[in-house]
């Protein structure tokens, strides 16, 4: 069973997500920001991350820049999933490495698709 760990600092986005993921049948982990993140993945790497972009202390380019650029995460696909919907910001989430960039609101059916189409890449 496949592991993915949600970034994301609202709460009510936060459960939404898990719970779209739990309901097909993945085993979710949560970090309510980068900082978090980063210490989450250093102490059990995730098969796949969906990030936030707008989070205190780190924000998601910067978590998704960290993990391309380590060799222990560098695989890891990363799913930026931000209210930041822009062709520029879809474009920069991209250029620091993330593997998929959904912007909100999304409809659940194309988060599930993206993070299993990954997890099956």
């Amino acid at each position: 069973m496949s592991t993915v760990l949600v970034v994301e600092d609202s709460v009510t986005q936060r459960e939404m997500i898990s719970n779209l993921l739990k309901g097909s049948g993945l085993t979710v982990a949560v970090a309510s920001d980068g900082v978090e993140a980063i210490e989450r993945i250093k102490d059990n790497c995730p098969d796949l991350v969906v990030l936030d972009i707008v989070m205190p202390r780190m924000n998601g380019y910067e978590v998704c820049r960290r993990l391309k650029a380590d060799p222990k995460t560098q695989n890891v696909p990363v799913v930026m999933c931000s209210s930041k919907g822009e062709e520029f910001d879809r474009y920069w989430g991209m250029k620091q490495g993330a593997d998929a960039y959904i912007a909100k609101p999304f409809q659940p059916t194309e988060l599930v698709g993206t993070v299993k189409q990954l997890l099956r890449g």
